[in-house]
């Protein structure tokens, strides 16, 4: 049988009968071989090839269809849509066919491992899944319906730590604690039966520490980590993807990520996130960290049912306290002619109350732009006092904004 055309006449079948099409049409090429068919997700050959755990040869006579993504400024992907290969893994040579069809709505990515034996195909099969699986070095994202290993996010949160954060008296110190013991108190748990997970939200205006709190807690306690941007994608419902979440995170002690949960949850896909979150399902060792700036868009089901979220956390605006810790921590870093007086600080301290940390650095980078732009002249102490002015009319005329667009 001639293979040159073996992709193209598989995508000529129905998609509900291509599977056991190119089954039955390998068994005839291959007669007494094993081959192991799936279309998981977890197949990732790419991965396992550049990882150089396997080789892999291009079957020259069938058409390579490759998709270039791409990823970032300088970044390209690319992804293999429809081949057929040989690979060579441990001194076995298998043929490995890869055809990307319909699951549903969902394109979805079929294979097939033709090999000598049962035990070497399912072998090869297990050993690259377990690969794909494990997260080195990268964090898990989950957008538009599919996870990628995000190395920029991963590298942004290993440089976020607890150390120079200001949150307000020992808020801090106490979700360092709680997460710290949760995860070194597995056998307690057990013991007494209590089921070994976790869900705590992060509320409070944005620009207060919560995002950077997610990335120095993830980074203190090293742990998986699946962030998801949105639930929603161009193939595959929401309550799929939410299903598909979940059951990823259960594989291993695991951190969901879900920042901006009332943007994530509505009318149509509450119950389902309810059922995968606090539902028949086991989470074990899956911890659910969210964070909001409105908890008042979110049902009650979700806020107020401890076994949920059971642990809340408020990041609320920085007091008098909070606001001098900030100056004090950015005149440390300042070289002296760049820093405010304890005199200015007490007035800027004074002057910034509504102000959150973001308002916070935000006055202090327009400032040294502004102070380098006159040449020195002024000093900090004026200048800091001149735009905490210009941003309060900035706050003003932005709630104003906000204000009409409600009423709208």
């Amino acid at each position: 049988m001639n293979i040159e055309n073996f992709i193209q006449n598989a995508h000529y079948e129905p998609n509900d009968y291509m599977a056991y099409h190119v089954a039955r049409e390998l068994a005839e090429l291959h007669p007494g071989k094993t081959i192991v068919e799936g279309n998981t997700a977890y197949f990732d050959l790419e991965s396992f090839v550049r990882a150089q755990k396997c080789a892999i040869v291009e079957q020259k006579s069938v058409f390579h269809h490759v998709r270039t993504e791409w990823v970032s400024q300088g970044r390209l992907r690319q992804h293999i849509v429809n081949s057929w290969l040989n690979v060579l893994w441990k001194g076995h040579l298998l043929d490995v066919v890869l055809i990307t069809g319909a699951n549903g709505l969902r394109p979805r990515r079929h294979y097939w491992i033709v090999a000598e034996g049962e035990n070497v195909a399912e072998s090869f099969f297990n050993a690259v899944c377990e690969w794909s699986c494990e997260v080195r070095g990268e964090i898990l994202v989950y957008h538009e319906g599919y996870f990628e290993k995000d190395s920029e996010l991963f590298n942004s949160i290993k440089t976020s730590t607890f150390d120079n954060l200001i949150l307000h008296g020992r808020l801090k110190e106490e979700i360092q604690n709680d997460f710290r013991q949760f995860f070194n108190s597995r056998e307690v748990y057990e013991r007494y039966r209590i089921p070994w997970k976790r869900g705590a939200i992060f509320i409070g205006p944005p620009g207060n520490g919560k995002t950077h709190t997610l990335k120095a807690l993830i980074n203190k306690l090293g742990k998986p980590c699946l962030y998801v941007r949105s639930f929603k994608a161009e193939y595959g419902t929401e309550q799929e993807n939410m299903a598909e979440v979940f059951d990823r995170a259960r594989m291993s002690p695991c951190i969901i990520v879900l920042e901006d949960l009332d943007s994530m949850i509505d009318d149509d896909n509450r119950s389902v996130f309810l059922n995968q979150h606090d539902g028949f399902q086991s989470n074990i060792g899956v911890v659910v960290l969210a964070t909001t700036n409105h908890p008042g868009k979110l049902d009650a089901s979700i806020l107020d049912r401890p076994s949920r979220f059971d642990r809340k956390y408020h990041f609320n605006l920085p007091g008098k306290a909070e606001r001098f810790a900030y100056i004090n921590q950015w005149n440390g870093d300042l070289q002296a002619d760049l820093r405010v007086s304890e005199r200015g600080a007490i007035k800027v301290v004074g002057a910034t109350n509504g102000f959150s940390f973001a308002y916070m650095k935000e006055l202090f980078v327009a400032s040294m732009v502004q102070w380098m732009s006159e040449g020195t002249a002024t000093s900090m102490d004026q200048i800091l006092l001149a735009q905490t002015n210009l941003l309060r009319k900035q706050m003003k005329d932005q709630e104003a904004q906000e204000g009409r667009v409600r009423l709208n």
